[in-house]
């Protein structure tokens, strides 16, 4: 009895492993089958013509056109930008930074577009601030308005609207980017990204304001900032 016992344990040890090793396999095949079976997204590009600020290789940013669009195999965007200064790169969608569409009424008059996109992209902040118009003040001012906000968040676009209360052009889109990505936005506003990509900015809570204005203005280079005197 003992020896019969002890061969139906082994048949049971045996037919576990078996059972356990075969359907081990079964969820094997049934993995590599969805992984073969899975189809390539191709990532959202921006069209051919649309003006970019964009990385190159070296670190350096340009601002150029589009001329071509193409996926690799595993879905992601490359582009073949002309920059403004006449070279060809070709650069991969993470490398852009700002893209600005063209519309049909700014096409008539690209050429001076595209020549005001490679200033603005060379313009400290302060002549970003008069040629938008604004102040520090007006950027506190938006600041708060947009710390009552619901969604605490601002854009390019809606900073104009909000100070100035008219559409921004392409141009100005740009510009007001630019200024909330320097450092008198940097003590109101945080960046939100998308894909790598700032698009939007959240405005800090009043204490990290304060916290913000003390360390931006206790640096010798911006003691003078109208920041320091608000």
């Amino acid at each position: 009895m003992k020896f019969a016992s002890f061969l139906n344990l082994v048949w049971v040890i045996n037919s576990s492993n078996g059972f356990s090793i075969q359907n081990q396999n079964r969820f094997c095949t049934g993995l590599y089958g969805s992984q073969s079976s899975d189809e390539v997204v191709l990532q959202k590009a921006f069209s051919v013509g649309t003006l970019v600020e964009f990385t190159a290789k070296n670190d350096k940013v340009h601002v150029g056109k589009i001329l071509n669009v193409e996926h690799k195999s595993s879905g992601g965007a490359r582009y073949e930008i002309m920059s403004h200064e006449g070279e060809k790169y070709n650069i991969a969608d993470k490398a852009v930074n700002f893209a600005m569409p063209i519309s049909p009424n700014d096409e008539k008059k690209l050429p001076q577009i595209f020549d005001d996109f490679a200033t603005a992209l060379e313009e400290p902040e302060t002549e970003l601030l008069k040629d938008l118009d604004m102040s520090v003040e007006l950027l506190e001012m938006a600041w708060e308005e947009t710390l009552e906000d619901e969604s605490h968040e601002l854009t390019a676009k809606s900073l104009i609207d909000l100070v100035h209360s008219h559409t921004a052009s392409a141009i100005e889109t740009y510009k007001a980017w630019k200024l909330l990505r320097g450092n008198f936005s940097h003590v109101f506003f945080k960046e939100i990204k998308d894909h790598g990509r700032v698009v939007a900015f959240k405005a800090k809570a009043m204490k990290a304001v304060e916290a913000a204005k003390q360390t931006f203005c206790r640096n010798p280079e911006n003691a003078e900032s109208d920041l320091c005197w608000v």
